[in-house]
């Protein structure tokens, strides 16, 4: 197997991370990786927001709790309330990823951009994980505080985010892939 199928196959969700933040090159690595993904018509309509100041994700994940237990989502508020949660699983490094709410076929292209951040971690062995109940930051009147202070393009629309950090344990054993979802036709 090649290095590239390698890490594909190496690549888990990782919601334990150490406290030590990534470096500086290693998520430039990333970064370039997210901007080589293949995107409709090179539009690139695509913006990423890198947070690494804890205070901020801790506001962040405050609000994003507080809009999860003002919603009707049931599965999401257990979750929530339990006393040790934590939206980005305390990762040092968050990547925001937003995109321009009129660009056609936009949350593919995010989803390839986002595909290339968890890979390209991967590869460095630092731990990262697809977080999309980071939505619910916008989901009140604070999300437009949120938006300006994170430097979200005007028009933009969050899509995920991922939590990034260095792992702080094994990656866990891959669950069982249902092979009965592939249909050929020769």
């Amino acid at each position: 197997m090649n290095e590239t199928l390698k890490v594909i196959h190496n690549r888990r969700s990782i919601r334990a991370y150490k406290a030590e933040q990534i470096t500086d090159s290693e998520l430039q690595q990333i970064l370039d990786a997210a901007l080589m993904a293949p995107n409709a018509v090179n539009q690139q309509k695509w913006h990423f927001t890198v947070i690494q100041d804890k205070g901020l994700l801790d506001r962040m994940v405050n609000t994003i709790k507080e809009n999860i237990m003002n919603s009707d989502n049931e599965f999401l508020k257990q979750r929530a309330s339990a006393p040790d949660y934590h939206t980005f699983y305390h990762a040092p490094t968050v990547i925001l990823i937003s995109a321009d709410g009129k660009a056609p076929l936009i949350q593919i292209d995010c989803g390839l951009a986002a595909q290339n951040i968890t890979l390209a971690a991967e590869s460095l062995n630092i731990g990262s994980c697809i977080i999309a109940s980071s939505a619910f930051l916008f989901a009140s009147e604070k999300g437009s505080q949120f938006k300006k202070e994170l430097g979200i393009p005007e028009g933009y629309n969050h899509i995920c985010t991922i939590a990034l950090g260095y792992k702080a344990g094994e990656n866990p054993a891959a669950p069982p892939r249902n092979k009965d979802v592939i249909n050929y036709v020769k």
